[in-house]
C-alpha cells in the first residue's frame, strides 16, 4: 500500500486503517455473495440481500460495485485469477522439465484445487450451475469465455510442444488437442460438483489424464517393420 510521505504519522495511520476496513467490508460483500448466490441462484439474489447479509448498506455495495454483474466479476476474480496465474507459469518453455510433465502438473493442480478449496469449488458451482448469462450478467459470459479460451491456449502451447519433441501424436492440431483435453478435465469437474461421493475427483481425474495423454504417446510411437508396437503401460503420477 502506498502511503504518501508528506503525511503526518497520525494522518498515514488514519490512511492505513481507513484504507484497511473499506478492503475488509469488499470481502465481506463478496463473501456474502457467494453464500446467496449458491443458496438461491444469481438472479434469485438482489443486492440489498447482499448487503443485509454482509451487514452493510445497499450504499456500501454501489461504493464498491457498479452492479450485480461488476460484483459477479470481482467474486470470479478472486478464486479464478490464482489458477490463471498458475496456467500462465506452464508457458514459459522449459529445458529441464517436459512439456507434458508440465501439462500433467498443471491439470493435476487444477482438480486438487477444486476438490480441496472450498471456496474454489463454491465459485465453480455458481458459474457453472446458478447463473443465467443474460441483462447485465451479459458481460460476465465475455470474461467466463476468455477464461476458457486462455486456458485452451496454454493447453494448446504445451501440447504443440510436446508434438515438437517427438513425444505425442504430430495429428491432429495442437488446438484440437487442447480442446479434447480441457472438455475432459471440465466434465469430470462439472459431473464431480453435481455428486461429490460418485467419485474422487483427484483420483479418478488424474487417471483418466494419464490414460487420454498415454492414447497419445501410443499412438505417436513409430512401428518397426514386421513387428507388433506394444501400448505403453498406463502411469499414475
Amino acid at each position: 500500500m502506498y502511503i504518501d510521505s508528506t503525511l503526518r504519522p497520525t494522518e498515514a495511520r488514519n490512511l492505513r486503517k481507513t484504507k484497511a476496513e473499506a478492503f475488509a467490508t469488499r470481502c465481506g460483500i463478496l463473501d456474502a455473495a457467494e453464500r446467496l448466490f449458491q443458496a438461491q441462484g444469481v438472479s434469485g439474489t438482489s443486492l440489498q440481500d447482499i448487503a443485509a447479509a454482509a451487514g452493510v448498506t445497499r450504499g456500501a455495495v454501489y461504493w464498491h460495485f457498479k452492479d450485480k454483474g461488476d460484483l459477479f466479476a470481482a467474486m470470479m476474480a478472486r478464486v479464478c485469477l490464482p489458477m490463471e496465474e498458475e496456467a500462465a507459469a506452464g508457458l514459459p518453455a522449459s529445458k529441464i522439465s517436459p512439456p507434458l510433465d508440465r501439462l500433467r502438473a498443471h491439470l493435476r493442480g487444477i482438480l486438487e484445487r477444486v476438490a480441496t478449496d472450498a471456496q474454489v469449488r463454491r465459485v465453480f458451482q455458481i458459474v457453472t450451475q446458478k447463473v443465467e448469462y443474460v441483462d447485465e450478467m451479459a458481460a460476465v459470459r465475455e470474461r467466463h469465455l476468455q477464461m476458457r479460451r486462455d486456458h485452451l491456449a496454454v493447453l494448446a502451447r504445451l501440447l504443440r510442444a510436446a508434438q515438437q519433441r517427438g513425444d505425442i501424436v504430430p495429428a491432429p492440431s495442437a488446438r484440437q488437442l487442447a480442446i479434447g483435453l480441457h472438455a475432459l478435465v471440465d466434465g469430470l469437474i462439472q459431473n464431480w460438483m453435481l455428486d461429490p461421493a460418485s467419485f474422487a475427483l483427484r483420483a479418478v481425474g488424474c487417471k483418466a489424464v494419464e490414460t487420454h495423454l498415454v492414447g497419445l504417446l501410443a499412438r505417436a510411437l513409430p512401428a518397426s517393420p514386421g513387428s507388433v508396437r506394444s501400448r505403453p503401460r498406463v502411469r499414475v503420477r
